[in-house]
């Protein structure tokens, strides 16, 4: 009894910190939800009370058929796709190498992707515009995306390679023993087994590439190419005075950014423990 009630106090703390951090993320949040469903009229008057009327066409005019909310969202999920698929096509192998196979000057590539980690973008916003132009890929998807993939490299291949190394080496040299190659060691048994550190990187490149603003405004300039943040940008812009629209506007963009965040809750809090523990 002693000792459980000593772990109720000690954790009570803990609790109460907890409580207070996620009512300070969650009040903007429910503030922007709220306001979305308010006229423009209750906001200025009584910003912090309860909505007497729920005001749906807010969300029904972005929704209309004919909004470039579907067009942007529609990008948007294109250009994360794009970024985590290419991301993990590419990091994974590279993370498997610098992980598991020994050869001179492997710490001084690692070392050279981890330098990555020192250029935030940015730092090289003009030879970056420079480079998109020169090879023909501004107003496309593909000069976000490949961007993108490049910022991220070097914290996915640090996860990843941690985790890799992390896997025993005698499940390789039994994979060896039945006659596996190192591809198929690394396709059939190292990826799967690292579900949770793949779905942790992905999630991490997931909500950097949607709440990607600044790439974007740079690449893109034409409306039909607009991604959720410019799109979110221009409509406040336009209805500056509506602030009940605008904020189901971004109501709305949030919607599917913690709804991946929901589906893949599991996979990254696991991913995170394993980490934790074999790192």
């Amino acid at each position: 009894m002693r000792v459980s009630l000593r772990r109720q106090w000690v954790s009570l703390p803990a609790f109460a910190i907890c409580a207070v951090v996620a009512t300070i993320v969650l009040i903007p949040l429910i503030a922007t939800v709220i306001g979305g469903l308010r006229s423009t009229g209750e906001l200025l008057t009584s910003p912090f009370s309860i909505p007497k009327t729920l005001h749906w066409e807010n969300f029904g005019r972005i929704l209309a058929a004919d909004s470039p909310f579907w067009t942007e969202i529609y990008n948007s999920l294109l250009i994360v796709l794009g970024t985590v698929g290419l991301l993990l096509v590419t990091a994974c192998p590279a993370a498997f190498v610098l992980a598991r196979i020994s050869f001179p000057g492997r710490e001084f590539v690692f070392n050279l992707f981890l330098f990555g980690l020192l250029f935030p973008l940015t730092v090289a916003v003009l030879p970056l515009y420079i480079t998109i132009r020169e090879l023909g890929l501004l107003d496309t998807l593909w000069g976000v995306i490949l961007p993108q993939v490049a910022f991220a490299l070097p914290m996915t291949i640090l996860i990843l390679r941690n985790f890799f190394r992390a896997v025993p080496i005698e499940l390789e040299d039994a994979a060896t023993i039945d006659g596996a190659s190192r591809l198929t060691f690394f396709l059939r048994v190292l990826l799967p087994l690292s579900r949770p550190a793949i779905a942790v990187v992905s999630m991490l490149a997931t909500v950097s590439s949607w709440n990607n603003f600044l790439l974007p405004l740079l690449i893109l300039n034409q409306p039909s190419e607009y991604t959720l943040p410019i799109g979110a940008t221009q409509f406040a812009g336009q209805y500056s005075t509506d602030w009940a629209s605008v904020l189901a506007f971004v109501t709305l963009a949030m919607i599917p950014a913690i709804l991946i965040y929901l589906l893949a809750e599991r996979q990254i809090v696991a991913g995170l423990t394993a980490g934790a523990v074999k790192g």
